[in-house]
């Protein structure tokens, strides 16, 4: 069974001239636990629209979205908001980290929100910034960790709930080459140690380069594509 599955997703606007818009038509999606989806695709070809959608964050005009065999339409708000929150993890380009708070205190957040005991939470913080290369850096504010650190602060925050979809929108789009080139080997290795199911929307040859499939989105379809190479 896949863990993230679309079916006929499709999603339209209404344009300023009043003129039906359509962003995904048709769209037909599926992730396996353990894959490495890349999405790539043009600016403005509504590739962050789709994340968007698999992630619960908003509602297609038509289709289908299940993660893990449930059904997001029949759901009622408060149903999708706690299947999201206990089973997908979002990493942005920017990483939108509490900066009165330390890192260790950042990936503590959603455990705590969550209800899980103060020093559950702690340990769990820990062990997940010790994973991403983070271990020696816990107390320090996101003022004073780099941009690389910052964005692992927030893939290991990401991943605080143990989620089974792990959906990151150009998370390498802020970061210099060493950095982005950190990031994107901690994405592969992600994927393979914990079997998460992981779509990655990015312009990035070399993060696209390690996805198990690549799919590029054009004129509100998706399809699978062949080589790193021809990524745009």
């Amino acid at each position: 069974m896949s863990v993230i599955e679309a079916r006929a997703l499709t999603k339209t606007y209404i344009g300023g001239d009043g003129a039906l818009i359509t962003v995904l038509d048709g769209v037909e999606m599926f992730v396996e636990r353990g894959e490495m989806v890349a999405v790539v695709g043009a600016s403005g070809a509504g590739k962050s629209t789709l994340l968007h959608l698999l992630g619960a964050l908003d509602h297609p005009s038509s289709g289908v979205v299940r993660i893990g065999g449930h059904a997001l339409s029949g759901l009622s708000d408060d149903e999708v908001s706690a299947l999201r929150n206990r089973t997908v993890g979002f990493v942005f380009q920017f990483h939108h980290l509490l900066r009165e708070f330390t890192a260790l205190e950042n990936v503590m957040m959603p455990l705590r929100i969550a209800g899980l005991e103060e020093g559950a939470a702690r340990r769990r913080a820990a062990d997940l910034l010790g994973r991403v290369g983070l271990g020696g850096r816990m107390s320090h504010r996101p003022s004073a960790l780099s941009g690389g650190e910052q964005q692992r602060t927030a893939v290991a925050r990401a991943l605080a709930a143990d989620p089974s979809v792990l959906l990151a929108d150009e998370p390498s789009g802020n970061l210099d080459h060493m950095n982005s080139e950190l990031l994107h080997e901690l994405f592969a290795e992600l994927s393979r140690e914990l079997e998460i199911a992981m779509v990655v929307v990015t312009h990035n040859r070399s993060l696209a380069a390690r996805a198990d499939r690549i799919l590029q989105l054009e004129d509100g379809k998706l399809t699978q594509i062949g080589l790193p190479e021809v990524v745009v």
